[in-house]
């Protein structure tokens, strides 16, 4: 599957997940949800908008895509990397889960969403309890 279908197989899921929650993807937020699905990478909000502009032919502003990260990451469309101040796409938009895990390549800094067993992520959710976390 290339890149573009699995974007717009993506992009489909999340307008279908949005209007089930009672809200709207509208143009803007799907083109910023489509940069961060295009770039296959974490980015910031001005690499975002950079992206936007320069890869996919949308002007978005900075602000702007702030605002829209933050609803949709309310709408468990994408994820704050905090330590790193990006966001990335979540693989899983159509789909409900636990607690995202995410890999981020020291070299090239590509980020994979991946999915743990629950037995796992009890264990890391105890050992962060114990100490203090």
């Amino acid at each position: 599957m290339t890149r573009i279908s699995s974007t717009n197989i993506a992009l489909e899921r999340a307008e279908k997940h949005c209007i089930e929650r009672g809200s709207r993807l509208t143009d803007k937020r799907r083109q910023v949800l489509s940069g961060l699905l295009e770039s296959g990478k974490a980015l910031s909000a001005y690499e975002l908008s950079d992206f936007c502009r320069t890869e996919l032919g949308y002007n978005v502003l900075p602000m702007s895509v702030y605002r829209i990260l933050d609803f949709l990451e309310e709408q468990n469309l994408v994820h704050r990397l905090n330590l790193a101040n990006k966001y990335v796409a979540c693989s899983h938009i159509a789909c409900e889960y636990a607690l995202p895990q995410f890999l981020i390549c020291k070299s090239c800094h590509r980020v994979e969403e991946v999915s743990l067993p629950s037995s796992v992520m009890s264990s890391i959710e105890g050992g962060a309890k114990t100490v203090g976390y």
